[in-house]
């Protein structure tokens, strides 16, 4: 099992990435590789739907698994709980504002969805005003899961200057 844990608390790291019950060993992979090169911390929300010995999720981390904080939850409510200061954005097909409206601010919360149904409507409806998605194409349903938070993470980090990274 992939346990690291190389920061310290809720302020360890630019922004918070959470991934609520992610499905795909790759795209968590690809996500925690981003995280570590970017010194984003990853909350993984359960249940997964692979185990972290999974070797296609190993492998998409490559050698960056010594730099990343990951944190385990059992739901999306202990996240909430254990940071009630926290400012949360939700990314979705269903969010009236494009990701870049935003003004992003050290330690925010990125949350994402799974990638067969993205976030349930329970957790969109926590604060409909922090919905955002990004724009896509009218016909096309969405964007893989690992370029998403990519495509959101680096904005969020080109806002700020891209603190703490080689420019």
């Amino acid at each position: 099992m992939i346990h690291y844990q190389t920061g310290g608390g809720a302020e360890s790291g630019v922004f918070h990435i959470v991934l609520v019950e992610p499905e795909i060993p790759a795209n968590t992979g690809n996500i925690s590789r981003t995280c570590a090169a970017t010194g984003c911390v990853l909350h993984l929300v359960r249940p997964l739907g692979f185990s972290t010995d999974d070797k296609y999720l190993k492998r998409a981390g490559l050698d960056y698994w010594h730099l990343l904080d990951i944190r385990y939850h059992d739901s999306i409510q202990e996240v909430w709980d254990k940071h009630p200061d926290g400012r949360f954005f939700y990314l979705s097909t269903k969010g009236r504002s494009a990701y870049t409206e935003v003004r992003y601010q050290p330690g925010d919360f990125l949350v994402f969805g799974k990638e067969t149904r993205g976030l349930p409507d329970w957790v969109l409806a926590r604060d409909p005003e922090h919905v955002l998605r990004i724009p896509i194409r009218a016909e096309a349903r969405s964007l893989n899961l690992s370029n998403s938070v990519a495509i959101v993470v680096f904005e969020a980090f080109r806002q700020l200057g891209f603190p703490g990274l080689r420019v």
